[in-house]
């Protein structure tokens, strides 16, 4: 198959966590041809979708993992797999590249299905599961934000189109903060926050759980770093072998069959204790922690999957 992939520059990934990274290298390992380029190089173009890129081959040899042929531009209708991949923030910009990849339907499958990626922004479909998730709340007005936590005492307040932990508060019983960061947040973005009951089970990590078409096949669990609340790994979380319980498993048949029916076919969710945070389809991480521990191909899962697909 003809494969592309939009992401972020590729020269900059982790080798050893990045999981673009590691769907490229099964691709090219199952004999798939590999094209890459940036979101800032997609364009409608008369009718026809197209980006520059680069022809891409991979090897895991640090500081020398992606090369890149001459730049040209393609018509994406012309490849069979056109992969969603750059990270958040889930901005205008995001939007509108999920606007256009609509575009290659059906002749094109683009991972994951870009209409439900925009429809499902991973703070928010969450929401679709009320007994899964802790008590939450989504709003701009201070007052209303305010009031939960006075009910809840001690929160969670974080940006609702943000990733990789940043942004992310602690508010206690004691905290005196609250308005001071409304402020902070208000002046450089129109975007409501979403504010959620602190869980104390945090404090034994913040567990990923990966699901391929609707079926977890691995979990892993992120710990925080010493003083610090939030476990994701791109801010010092410390990845740890871990299994799936009958509460994940219970979380992953509620929200299972919905995934794979919207065409979400690599989902990370965020679980914490006995509740479900987040459900993560922009460009969820965690393929290469789970495979060193658990020994399993979930990439090869992956492409099992996408590969059925196209049959």
């Amino acid at each position: 198959m003809k494969i592309a992939f939009q992401m972020d520059p590729i020269g900059a990934v982790d080798i050893n966590a990045d999981s673009s990274f590691r769907l490229a290298e099964e691709a090219q390992a199952r004999g798939h041809s590999l094209f890459f380029y940036t979101p800032d190089h997609l364009a409608y173009q008369e009718g026809r979708i197209t980006a520059r890129g680069h022809d891409l081959s991979v090897q895991r040899v640090q500081d020398d993992h992606a090369r890149l042929g001459p730049e040209r531009e393609v018509d994406l209708a012309d490849f069979d797999v056109v992969w969603l991949r750059q990270d958040p923030p889930f901005d205008m910009h995001y939007i509108t590249s999920t606007h256009l990849l609509d575009r290659l339907a059906p002749g094109t499958l683009v991972v994951n299905d870009p209409f439900w990626v925009r429809n499902f922004p991973e703070k928010l479909l969450v929401l679709d599961f009320p007994d899964l998730t802790p008590p939450t709340t989504i709003a701009r007005d201070l007052d209303t934000i305010k009031a939960f936590k006075a009910k809840h005492s001690d929160v969670i307040l974080k940006p609702l189109y943000g990733n990789g932990g940043a942004g992310v508060f602690r508010l206690d019983a004691n905290d005196r903060n609250l308005t001071s960061l409304h402020e902070l947040f208000a002046s450089f973005s129109r975007e409501p926050l979403i504010v959620q009951k602190f869980l104390p089970d945090v404090s034994n990590g913040d567990k990923r759980v990966i699901l391929v078409d609707g079926e977890p096949v691995g979990a892993i669990n992120r710990v925080p770093a010493a003083g610090e609340t939030r476990s994701n790994m791109h801010v010092g979380g410390r990845p740890e072998k871990i299994g799936l319980s009958a509460r994940d498993r219970e979380i992953c048949a509620a929200i299972g069959p919905l995934l794979r029916e919207k065409g979400q076919i690599f989902v990370g969710i965020d679980v914490i204790g006995d509740y479900l945070t987040e459900i993560n389809v922009t460009s969820p991480t965690g393929i290469q922690e789970l495979e060193r521990f658990d020994g399993v191909n979930i990439a090869g899962k992956i492409w099992d999957a996408i590969e059925a697909k196209r049959a």
